[in-house]
């Protein structure tokens, strides 16, 4: 798994082009401030240690979000930062256990429409924690 962590002033994403037909049809915007965003790669090797992948993942949102100071997060299917790919519906499954876990603890969490190419717009400030790139 690759995940690029961007902390947002704003973040706004609007569905563009339905990639994914088998997923459900969204066509509305979403718009937040202040929140943690995760720009995630799920690989194909990450459904063999599907467990410890998703610990993995929480334990380095949970640190991110802290170090800048929220407890809003938003989790984005990326699937540009690797050749190797994981199946879609383990990638959503993914997200969706993450999600709950995340909310029990706590958070705000919202997810960006799934098997979209989405128009996104987005405001980050320019520190060192506000970009951070793991590869888990």
């Amino acid at each position: 798994m690759k995940v690029l962590f961007i902390y947002m002033q704003t973040f706004a994403a609007r569905p563009v082009t339905k990639t994914l037909p088998d997923f459900p049809d969204v066509g509305e915007e979403m718009r937040l401030e202040e929140v943690q965003t995760a720009f995630i790669h799920v690989e194909e090797e990450d459904v063999e240690q599907a467990g410890s992948v998703e610990k993995k993942l929480l334990k380095n949102l949970k640190w991110i979000a802290g170090k800048n100071n929220t407890r809003r997060v938003v989790l984005h299917s990326f699937a540009h930062l690797s050749t190797s790919k994981a199946d879609p519906h383990f990638t959503k499954e993914l997200f969706n256990r993450v999600e709950e876990r995340l909310k029990n603890a706590g958070y705000e969490v919202w997810q960006t429409p799934f098997g979209y190419f989405l128009d996104l717009e987005v405001k980050a400030p320019g520190y060192s924690l506000a970009r951070v790139f793991k590869s888990i």
